[in-house]
């Protein structure tokens, strides 16, 4: 009930920024905690951050953290994530996910299950 539509992917240079957008159409998402996942090619789904239903609440791994920020904008119902000086590793399929009943630290658990997930963006980060 609940699609997620994942924008703002494309090429940046390494130390630069680009902002990833999740916009849901059909049922607001207002009510979900909310994250955003990577996978780079030939690896696995990585956890990249997670926002509780009200903003107050993040949580990033060390990979990300200082770095990547994610905010909910709940009027227009989409979720970012700003993504400030970038690395090379940083390139991956960026997915955003949706989970009504978890917190912010199980979302950060790959293997928590999502009850939705976008169809991702590429973010290809140069050296």
């Amino acid at each position: 009930q609940v699609q997620l539509v994942e924008s703002g992917g494309g090429l940046a240079q390494a130390g630069g920024s680009l902002r990833l957008s999740c916009a849901g159409s059909g049922r607001t998402f207002s009510s979900y905690v909310m994250g955003w996942f990577r996978q780079a090619p030939g690896k696995e789904r990585e956890f990249v951050a997670a926002i509780s239903r009200n903003g107050g609440s993040t949580n990033y791994p060390d990979s990300v953290k200082g770095r990547f920020t994610i905010s909910r904008d709940k009027a227009k119902n989409t979720v970012s994530l700003q993504m400030n000086n970038l690395k090379p590793e940083d390139t991956a399929v960026y997915y955003c996910a949706a989970n009504r009943i978890t917190t912010v630290q199980a979302m950060g658990v790959v293997s928590t299950p999502k009850d939705y997930w976008g169809k991702g963006t590429l973010v290809t980060v140069s050296s």
